[in-house]
């Protein structure tokens, strides 16, 4: 033990990462730059190629970053699992989705459960990442690794800290958002936070995994709870006449006692529609609701029907239903300039409207190709003199290059989810949150 946290106190360890994307690309490009040896492992074989030649596919990499690394030896990526009987240190990093029924779905934890089965060894320090309800860490990969003979604490180290990462966030990233970290003992969490410490400027220590995965979860759904009063915000307002970005500005003027939360068309990407569910699974294991995830779910996701009904009523103003309207949606991602669609509401409005009857296109600068069941569907051309071909246009992502006056001045209709048009008086702009 005393001579695997030298070798990590020298950064003479190997590292690994299981699952190369948003999460564990980053991470793995920060162990890169910080001269240690590093292995990413990842099942998708185009994206390995990919990688190999110095390619980037994730936004809050830089391309030069990660091809020097590869040009160095420093970093390679690989399908092959078996590499683990070269690392020292190996975070998994892979996703954790939900199954339609709103269970926890982790597949592809207990795949990579099969492979640490086969290839774990002494001096291991195993670190999941993933977000997953409490008790994972200690109940699937504690178990995986024990199999083998080898002794937690003692002969291999396991621990839990959840990614933080916000895709597109140009003030935190991987490095200087503090690291939670949890140990299933003492020496799992020195040695996790040794090796954590060579690219993180904050380690958060806590007692065991299961508070560490809590903390995910608690965060999360913090942030779902209180989108949803803000969407039944201004549900409300717009039934009393009143703008909710007004009133959620004035009272965002306070400064203690209030954190501003905005309502829009739904919740978007893999944290914040998914996290609560796999507490709120868990407790159902225990007998209990958790009421608020549950209430707050509820609210989020009736969201983009909310928003179809006020596309709805915009049409019926002018005589116009929404079955055989021609309808534009900008913005894919689920949130501003970022490429990332997971669980965008986006994609609900425009399956809804669809059902609908109408014909839908969608531009987005970062996203040019996206998947409806079996057929793809490209991004259109965003010109201005196109737009009038439109019946209505939605506002379901507001990207920093859209010019928002130049869309309300050249468009019949707008429904408008995101505030963009709050600068701009105009008969033809339905605003989510404000009188009708």
């Amino acid at each position: 033990m005393q001579d695997l946290l030298k070798r990590i106190e020298n950064k003479d360890i190997t590292v690994g990462v299981v699952g190369l994307g948003y999460v564990g690309l980053p991470l793995a490009v920060e162990f890169g730059n910080a001269g240690i040896r590093t292995i990413g492992i990842d099942v998708n074989v185009d994206r390995v190629e990919q990688l190999n030649q110095g390619e980037n596919y994730i936004q809050d990499v830089k391309d030069e970053e990660l091809k020097t690394l590869v040009e160095a030896g420093t970093f390679t990526a690989t399908t092959d699992f078996s590499s683990i009987k070269h690392i020292d240190a190996i975070c998994i990093a892979v996703p954790t989705p939900l199954s339609k029924t709103k269970d926890p779905d982790i597949t592809y934890i207990l795949s990579v459960n099969k492979e640490l089965e086969k290839y774990v060894h002494k001096n291991l320090v195993v670190i999941l990442e993933s977000t997953t309800y409490p008790g994972t860490t200690r109940e699937l990969i504690q178990p995986a690794l024990e199999a083998s003979g080898l002794k937690i604490g003692t002969d291999v180290f396991l621990l839990f800290s959840p990614e933080r990462v916000d895709p597109g966030n140009p003030v935190f990233h991987t490095t200087n958002t503090p690291k939670v970290i949890g140990g299933v003992s003492e020496n799992c969490l020195k040695m996790g936070m040794a090796v954590y410490g060579h690219v993180m400027d904050e380690l958060v220590p806590v007692s065991s995994p299961e508070a560490a995965e809590l903390t995910k979860l608690l965060e999360n759904t913090f942030r779902s709870i209180n989108i949803g009063l803000a969407n039944e915000m201004a549900i409300m307002c717009s039934k009393l006449g009143v703008n909710v970005w007004e009133v959620i500005d004035a009272a965002a003027t306070k400064p203690f006692g209030f954190m501003k939360f905005t309502p829009g068309p739904g919740l978007g990407g893999h944290c914040i529609p998914i996290d609560p569910h796999y507490l709120s699974w868990k407790m159902k294991t225990l007998n209990y609701k958790a009421r608020f995830i549950e209430l707050a779910s509820e609210v989020n996701a009736a969201m983009p029907e909310y928003v179809v009904e006020l596309v709805g009523s915009g049409l019926n103003k002018d005589a116009k239903s929404i079955n055989g309207s021609n309808i534009l949606l900008l913005g894919m991602a689920y949130k501003p300039d970022i490429d990332d669609v997971r669980e965008s509401p986006a994609l609900d409005v425009y399956a809804l409207l669809e059902a609908k009857g109408a014909k839908v296109n969608f531009h987005d600068p970062y996203v040019s190709e996206i998947k409806f069941d079996s057929r793809m569907e490209q991004s259109v051309d965003l010109a201005m003199d196109k737009l009038m071909d439109y019946d209505c246009v939605v506002i379901t992502t507001n990207h920093s290059e859209y010019d928002i006056g130049a869309i309300v001045e050249n468009a019949k209709l707008v429904v408008d989810t995101r505030n963009a048009s709050a600068h701009i008086t105009s008969d033809k702009v339905i605003m989510l949150g404000a009188k009708q």
